[in-house]
């Protein structure tokens, strides 16, 4: 593999993609960088059979059989020969890592197979095609005829070169100026919890009614969601202005990722996606929730131009090129980016939202995945709240993570979308 370099000792190694680099020196016991997808089955899970799947595909994902390394100037990946991690799911998701173990792991818990990926392998749509192609194997081996024709990562097959890539490197463009810094955002208020503080909220809505609901305003899902979260945080920040405090951040910015396999063409089974962040500013004056959706949908479309992406990628990556930052020793380096990841990073957003999309499955896997769900990564100390999307079937599931003692931001959340018609029923974990 191109990506994949030998050393003297003939062990493989690669480099961290982009994205990865500032994940390491971000993680501790709360801020994981851990997320999870999940799939909820009509029966219980088959152990001898799901242990049987994951032993037939692993070795298919030679990128995620790997350790982290720490080098005198980067991290790096290093490939070790293990079995993949199948362990009880006792209810606390997106737990941390071992530093010498490996970064993926497969959960089990009654009707419900889930995986769990450090960021610093890859993104949610990288870590999707490894759920998919394990969901398909475990459906195979419980007896369902899986059509040829369904598109997903094959066991038998030979990884692709392009799997393997930093696709940031390959789209970055030298002659493009990087794209500037912006103004501190409003946080939430919220008192945290005691340790452990991560707890998940799930719920499910009907995509015929959101869908419905999004295009009234000629939107789609992701704009829809993004501007009630705008809505929601503005109702917050009112309510505090009414209680007398005044010193509060009047810019209100919600983080939504994007997947840039589908901006540029990439097969790249490690991290490829930018965040692009919809904002509103509280300072002008009150925006009605037609005004917030406006706006998003907007920028949104601004901000997806791929010359705009090109912006950011050239801050990104042009950075790290430099010569005077490859030369710092590692651990100053590590300093830096965790500083820079609260003051140049987190400071400028008050929530994150991310949808993986609608996920399609054959007719005969419908009949044993009922449905499916992702929590992004713990938020810190800072954002505090965090909510995961996605679609399968007929309905989506919204998976809110919180550190707080309190669950105000849901509740209007949801209850906004109940009094515009939307059903909302909230399910177990």
């Amino acid at each position: 593999m191109a990506q994949i370099l030998q050393n003297t000792t003939n062990t493989s190694w690669f480099a961290l993609d982009n994205a990865a680099k500032i994940f390491p020196a971000i993680t501790n016991t709360e801020v994981t960088s851990v997320y999870r997808l999940s799939a909820m089955l009509v029966n219980p899970v088959n152990i001898r059979s799901m242990f049987r799947a994951v032993r037939a595909i692993e070795n298919r994902f030679p990128y995620y059989k790997v350790a982290l390394k720490k080098g005198f100037f980067w991290y790096y990946f290093e490939a070790i020969d293990f079995l993949l991690p199948v362990v009880v799911d006792d209810g606390i998701p997106c737990r941390r890592f071992s530093n010498r173990g490996p970064l993926l792991r497969v959960l089990v818990s009654g009707k419900k197979v889930s995986v769990e990926f450090s960021h610093v392998l890859s993104d949610g749509g990288g870590a999707f095609e490894f759920f998919k192609t394990l969901l398909v194997a475990y459906c195979e081996l419980q007896g369902c005829a899986v059509p040829v024709s369904f598109q997903h990562i094959k066991p038998e097959e030979e990884p692709r070169e392009e799997e393997f890539e930093d696709a940031y490197n390959r789209y970055f463009k030298n002659n493009v100026p990087a794209s500037s810094g912006r103004p501190k955002a409003f946080h939430l208020p919220f008192e945290l919890k005691l340790k452990p503080r991560f707890s998940v909220l799930n719920a499910t809505i009907p995509i015929k009614a959101i869908k419905a609901e999004a295009d009234k305003y000629k939107v789609n899902i992701t704009i829809y969601f993004t501007a009630v979260y705008l809505k929601v945080l503005q109702d917050i920040l009112e309510e505090e202005i009414r209680l007398g405090k005044k010193r509060l951040r009047k810019k209100l910015c919600v983080e939504v990722p994007v997947n840039l396999r589908q901006l540029y063409s990439s097969n790249t089974m490690r991290n490829f996606s930018l965040f692009v962040m919809p904002e509103i500013d509280r300072s002008l004056g009150h925006y009605t929730f037609e005004e917030i959706v406006k706006t998003v949908y907007h920028q949104m479309q601004l901000e997806t131009d791929v010359k705009l992406v090109n912006k950011m990628l050239a801050r990104n990556v042009g950075s790290e090129r430099k010569w005077l930052i490859r030369s710092i020793p590692l651990f100053v380096k590590s300093l830096f980016l965790r500083m820079n990841y609260y003051s140049l990073g987190s400071s400028q957003y008050s929530g994150v939202i991310t949808n993986l999309g609608f996920v399609r499955l054959p007719d005969e896997m419908q009949k044993q995945v009922d449905y499916l769900s992702v929590i992004p990564p713990p938020p810190n100390k800072l954002i505090k709240v965090s909510c995961g999307i996605i679609g399968y079937h007929d309905r989506m599931i919204l998976s809110f993570g919180n550190i707080t003692k309190s669950t105000e931001l849901e509740r209007r959340f949801f209850r906004f979308l109940v009094e515009q018609g939307v059903p909302v029923k909230m399910i177990k974990n």
